[in-house]
């Protein structure tokens, strides 16, 4: 009685295991569509208007607005980014609403890190007319820190700047260049 069961139950594993067998595809066409998806943003958005405001003592203030024609929702990968292909412009304001002005022409954000780059002609424009020019800049959000190791020129009230990279607070209070003079030219 028992062989018997024993002998039914291994005749069923077997067909369960050889229809699973023939019923299986390699079929790689799909395989690679499969890779193409997971390649693609899981969003897609145009013409952002972004407002990021902040509750202080019962007032609503706007602390930034940042601006792009596009920007692709990368959330759906290991290393999480979003990208502004088209570029961007972000304003931002201090307590006092005094606003400063940061474009490029293409930047990417890493979630992740909180780490912003910017790249493509960039230009940041303080309330004071200090005005920074670059190729590519970091911009760390934890740290509120900017960096860069491409030439820059910073044209101040005083005078006018120019070098090979530089670290600097979000205010530029704390600048330091790591090599003055040099060539700078903006990408056309």
């Amino acid at each position: 009685m028992i062989k018997k069961k024993l002998h039914i139950i291994k005749n069923i594993v077997t067909a369960i295991a050889v229809t699973m067998f023939f019923s299986c595809n390699n079929d790689f066409d799909e395989v690679q569509k499969v890779g193409i998806l997971q390649n693609q943003p899981i969003g897609e958005a145009e013409n952002i208007d972004l407002k990021y405001t902040e509750l202080k003592n019962d007032t609503v203030k706007l602390q930034a607005n940042l601006i792009s024609p596009k920007m692709l929702d990368y959330s759906n990968r290991d290393f999480a980014f979003s990208e502004f292909p088209d570029g961007l412009k972000l304003k931002i304001y201090d307590d006092d609403n005094n606003m400063t002005t940061i474009t490029s022409r293409y930047a990417i954000f890493y979630s992740e890190t909180d780490l912003i780059d910017l790249r493509g002609n960039v230009v940041i424009a303080t309330y004071t007319k200090d005005t920074l020019f670059t190729e590519q800049l970091y911009y760390s959000e934890k740290m509120e820190w900017v960096f860069t190791n491409q030439p820059f020129y910073y044209k101040q009230t005083i005078g006018f700047t120019k070098g090979n990279g530089f670290d600097a607070d979000k205010d530029f209070n704390n600048f330091q260049m790591l090599e003055m003079g040099g060539d700078f030219e903006l990408d056309n």
